[in-house]
């Protein structure tokens, strides 16, 4: 099973001759425990295709499954199978990588994620744990603002 599927999906803002077709005809296909990037330029679609993926923005047509649930019919149980993070999406600049991850799962854990999405009670301060994570055990300052972004 993917991941991630979808078929066809469109999104247009406006109407009439203003119309702008945001999305036009996306097809994807993400195998779980794969991870994805989507790259283009401006206008692209990337952050429209994302938010419909995410629930966020309903389709106008296409079909697309998140976690195998429809993100039409199914959105709540979409929601509950991910979480979603945007580029500049920090909650303390000050903070590590890790340390971040870690505050987002304790707040998501205040708002009731379903059990068995992660231990939120792990210490923010085990990066000496996992030196093959570059970036995870550093402050934002230490590097350049595209690691930053990627951490």
């Amino acid at each position: 099973m993917n991941a991630i599927e979808a078929v066809g999906l469109v999104k247009t803002f406006g109407s009439g001759e203003k119309a702008v077709k945001a999305v036009a005809g996306v097809d994807l296909a993400v195998p779980k425990g794969t991870v994805v990037g989507l790259l283009g330029p401006n206008g692209a679609g990337k952050t429209t295709t994302v938010r419909m993926l995410t629930t966020l923005l309903k389709p106008d047509a296409g079909r697309a499954f998140v976690a195998g649930h429809d993100v039409v019919a199914a959105p709540q149980a979409v929601r509950a199978s991910i979480g979603l993070s945007g580029q500049f999406a920090a909650i303390d600049e000050n903070l590590t990588g890790r340390e971040n991850l870690w505050m987002f799962g304790r707040l998501l854990a205040q708002v009731g994620v379903p059990e068995g999405r992660g231990d939120t009670d792990a210490p923010a301060d085990d990066r000496e744990h996992r030196p093959e994570e570059p970036g995870a055990g550093h402050r934002p300052d230490d590097h350049e603002e595209a690691v930053h972004q990627q951490v």
